[in-house]
């Protein structure tokens, strides 16, 4: 399927935070799915990501929650992720916007989004599924850091889809475990995958820790996941 990308303002005055938006090039309507970026920012490996799941038929906005700014290196990469952790609400006001902004788009339906993020995005993909009501289908991924005992769960709407690498350094066994515990024990949806084998960022094939046979076994679940939630 053939696709088009564009620079969007994502607040309904039109100025304000951008997000890349990329979608199927004709008029039909999709699903909408927002991405969020890994602690690199919109760099080509989560436009190139963005661009797999609108060829498989979704409308995705990825807001820019570095502001046109690309990390290259890694401390560069943590210089700006601690800019978004230190006003972490700023970040998750910028993704409410982006996910209005598929809300409201006419050609986005059904009127349930997804979500997605990765590393740094996968917690903030944690916190706006106790925040954001429109949710149909939620996928964090290696998203470390995340206390779901510091979250109103009952918020939760959506089922989620987390994914893990077994050797990831930064996300302790005993943190998974802690999340699908408390998910589960709050009545929410919640599948976990760990994969054994891989560490942190395994999807990521231009950094990280690739993982080919991981990386393509956790893209297909993650695609039969918005297509089972989201149709």
């Amino acid at each position: 399927m053939i696709v088009r990308a564009e620079t969007v303002f994502t607040d309904a005055s039109g100025s304000g935070p951008c997000g890349y938006l990329v979608r199927p090039d004709d008029a039909a309507n999709y699903p909408g799915i927002v991405l969020i970026q890994e602690w690199w920012g919109i760099e080509p490996h989560i436009r190139d990501l963005a661009q797999k799941l609108a060829a498989q038929g979704y409308i995705v906005l990825v807001p820019d929650l570095y502001h046109g700014q690309i990390a290259t290196e890694p401390d560069d990469a943590v210089k700006l992720m601690m800019m978004v952790r230190s006003n972490i609400e700023r970040a998750l006001g910028e993704i409410e916007l982006a996910l209005d902004y598929l809300y409201r788009a006419q050609q986005v339906q059904p009127k349930k989004l997804g979500l997605m993020g990765f590393c740094m995005g996968g917690l903030l993909t944690y916190k706006m599924a106790a925040r954001y009501p429109h949710l149909g289908a939620v996928s964090p991924w290696y998203g470390g850091g995340y206390d779901p005992r510091q979250e109103d769960l009952s918020k939760v709407s959506a089922p989620l889809l987390a994914v893990y690498g077994e050797l990831d350094q930064g996300i302790p066994a005993e943190q998974i475990r802690q999340v699908e515990s408390s998910f589960a024990a709050a009545g929410k949806s919640i599948t976990v995958k760990v994969y054994p084998g891989a560490g942190h960022a395994f999807l990521n094939n231009t950094h990280g820790s690739y993982n080919e046979a991981a990386a393509r076994d956790a893209w297909q679940a993650a695609l039969d996941f918005f297509k089972r939630n989201l149709a």
